[in-house]
């Protein structure tokens, strides 16, 4: 059977349409890594991002200075937006911005969400969200006099409309889940929450950080109110990367965000009394841009247009259901319990196996060049980005687990 599933690794490598674009990032001398599985953490870089942060650093920075801003990167924040909605979001023009750390844009846009709802005193969220969204709304909660309303989903699984059809109300402001569920890859049904939110006359709030770039996304469609996300993921940003706040045309005239600085103001550079938003989804911006943050998603997005989000969707499908079966017939035998969804259409980019004593074996995984993620109490989530992962690398990856798994008492 070993043989049976190398043989399936090279002959979906052989078939990938994507194979060719693995080439495209940055493989240094001396690299001492055989699989890595953590693109749902931290993507890898592209050749493309090193040559153009050298540009940068000496024709854009060094060669123009100051004159650089009226140059155009004033308007990096929305051209990176609205290219980042086309390739990735589903998002028409003039929705999206680029700018500042995924929790900064959540605190932004639930503040503004539950301002937007005044008399209503209600927010709800999942027990098993990523910790920053809940703790945002924690502190959102307190400072504002509201109350939390806690769905409790399973680790194993994620939020489903019905238990959100339970508990939203006319006094719900916001309802805020995670596409993608960090923990397990839960793919959530973010149009029938839409609908059931919006039926009580609740605004919606997605993460999408463990989902764009990986799984397709269609904000417009879907109905959604407003959305975050990060950018290092599957996005390949670099560590820190700005991350991007969607929304939604309709509601732009009505949400006002909490942290007005000069960069959100109508006209930035008057430096006049009062603050007036700027119009659009500009008026989400506060302070200074991150440019040169902001460079390697230049390349990025080039790379993902090029591939299409539907074909490397279609490889995530794929490369996770060769984990499930890698997983069922290696590992499965030695105690490992898969707990993510076995349907791709609930699945997204990750898969989460669980066991105890997983902790023991991430310094022996990484001596052997192999880098999945760990999650407390006892999970590894093994994040094949699809881009840059082969299913050949997925297999060496889990050859390595199965043989220290089974050298353990």
């Amino acid at each position: 059977m070993t043989d049976d599933l190398l043989k399936r690794a090279e002959a979906l490598d052989a078939a990938d349409p994507l194979a060719h674009l693995r080439e495209r990032f940055l493989t240094p001398d001396g690299f001492d890594v055989v699989s890595y599985l953590d693109g749902n953490s931290l993507g890898r870089p592209l050749q493309a991002t090193a040559q153009l942060l050298d540009s940068f650093v000496r024709e854009q920075w060094a060669g123009r200075l100051i004159r650089g801003w009226t140059d155009g990167w004033m308007e990096w924040p929305l051209q990176l937006g609205d290219r980042l909605g086309a390739v990735a979001l589903g998002a028409a023009a003039g929705q999206v911005v680029v700018a500042d750390s995924t929790t900064v844009l959540l605190y932004k846009l639930s503040r503004a969400a539950v301002d937007a709802r005044p008399g209503r005193r209600k927010i709800v969220l999942d027990t098993d969200n990523f910790p920053t969204d809940r703790y945002v709304l924690e502190g959102i909660a307190a400072e504002r006099g509201l109350s939390l309303t806690w769905i409790e989903t399973d680790p194993a699984t994620g939020i489903r409309p019905e238990q959100v059809a339970e508990v939203v109300d006319e006094d719900t402001a916001l309802v805020l889940f995670s596409h993608v569920a960090y923990r397990s890859g839960w793919l959530a049904d973010t149009a029938e929450i839409n609908r059931i939110a919006h039926a009580a006359g609740a605004l919606t709030l997605w993460d999408l950080s463990h989902s764009v770039g990986s799984v397709d996304v269609h904000l417009d469609e879907w109905g959604a109110d407003l959305a975050v996300g990060c950018t290092y993921k599957y996005l390949n940003g670099g560590p820190g990367a700005p991350a991007f706040a969607y929304l939604r045309r309709e509601l732009q005239g009505e949400l006002r965000q909490p942290i007005q600085g000069w960069m959100g103001h109508r006209a930035s550079f008057e430096m006049g009394p009062g603050h007036e938003p700027a119009e659009g989804a500009r008026a989400l911006l506060s302070g200074t841009p991150p440019i040169l943050a902001m460079v390697p998603l230049h390349a990025n997005l080039d790379l993902l247009a090029e591939a299409g989000i539907e074909a490397v969707r279609a490889k995530s499908v794929l490369l996770t259901g060769y984990v499930l079966d890698l997983a069922d017939e290696w590992l499965a035998p030695l105690g490992v319990e898969v707990v993510s969804p076995r349907d791709a259409a609930r699945r997204g980019g990750h898969v989460t196996l669980r066991r105890p004593g997983f902790e023991q074996l991430l310094e022996s995984l990484w001596d052997n060049g192999v880098i999945p993620d760990y999650r407390r109490p006892d999970g590894i989530r093994v994040g094949p980005a699809p881009l840059s992962t082969s299913f050949a690398e997925v297999h060496r990856g889990l050859s390595v687990l199965r043989a220290l798994l089974e050298k353990q008492p």
